[in-house]
């Protein structure tokens, strides 16, 4: 079970979430209602995500300050535990994408020299600026009207119609176009989270005395570039793009990796 400890963690926590939602709608249940993008949790504590809080103000259209208070709560939240640990322990896509990136290591489809030609990581942050000036445009939040995220919870919870085709569609992405292409270098949820976990408290720590280089863990990172201090130095991974994932900590046989929390006094 140790080298799927998180993973199995993670699926656990995702499951159970969206069962909450689930049962909010079929039974009335109040422990977790609403969507993704705006919730009340035991029928008293609003949450609201950053990214649809921005997008929503973009339009001009004024929230209450219970949605303002339910994104501050989020924000707080993941600048504690990573902003990116909403990608691999909340997100219904990541279970997708999950799968997709497993299939293409059995397959022997890695081919991270062509991934970085078709497409760059840093594609995200402009999708997220672009949803953003879009929202302001046509008066609408932009990227909720196509958000994979959204259609998976409604499908889940209502049955899946047409928006089956865009979990297809990220799925195939994932397998035969580009490696964590969606998570890693399209969604803006993800950069949005990204910048909000730039300080987070929680991180994932290398021993490098311990390491012995075998690189298990850059195979399974989503982001491997976060992980450049491998066999180098021992220092903690403070790249706002991990997503806290756990997947390095499992997969290392020599317990070079784990989870610690952040010195900010100590060199990172």
């Amino acid at each position: 079970m140790k080298n799927i400890k998180y993973l199995f963690l993670r699926r656990v926590t995702q499951v159970i979430i969206l069962f909450l939602y689930f049962g909010a709608n079929a039974y009335g249940w109040k422990m977790l209602a609403g969507t993704f993008g705006s919730s009340v949790l035991m029928g008293a504590i609003p949450l609201a995500d950053p990214y649809t809080t921005l997008q929503v103000l973009a339009t001009g259209f004024v929230l209450g300050a219970d949605v303002l208070l339910g994104a501050a709560i989020i924000i707080l939240f993941y600048m504690v535990v990573g902003g990116r640990a909403f990608c691999s322990w909340v997100c219904p896509i990541n279970m997708v994408t999950d799968l997709a990136n497993w299939l293409r290591r059995k397959l022997n489809l890695d081919k991270e020299e062509v991934n970085y030609r078709f497409i760059k990581r840093n594609a995200r942050y402009w999708i997220m600026i672009l949803g953003l000036i879009v929202s302001a445009v046509v008066g609408i939040a932009a990227f909720e009207v196509l958000s994979p995220i959204t259609i998976m919870q409604r499908g889940i919870i209502f049955g899946f119609g047409a928006g089956i085709s865009v979990i297809l569609a990220i799925f195939l992405f994932d397998l035969f176009g580009v490696k964590n292409g969606w998570c890693g270098h399209l969604c803006p949820l993800g950069a949005s989270y990204s910048l909000i976990g730039k300080t987070s408290l929680i991180r994932v720590e290398h021993d490098h005395e311990a390491c012995t280089a075998c690189m298990k863990c850059k195979v399974v990172c989503p982001e491997n570039h976060v992980l450049h201090m491998i066999n180098k130095e021992s220092i903690m991974v403070t790249d706002g793009e991990c997503t806290n994932c756990g997947r390095c900590i499992d997969v290392c046989d020599d317990d070079a990796l784990n989870f610690s929390i952040r010195n900010f006094a100590k060199k990172s």
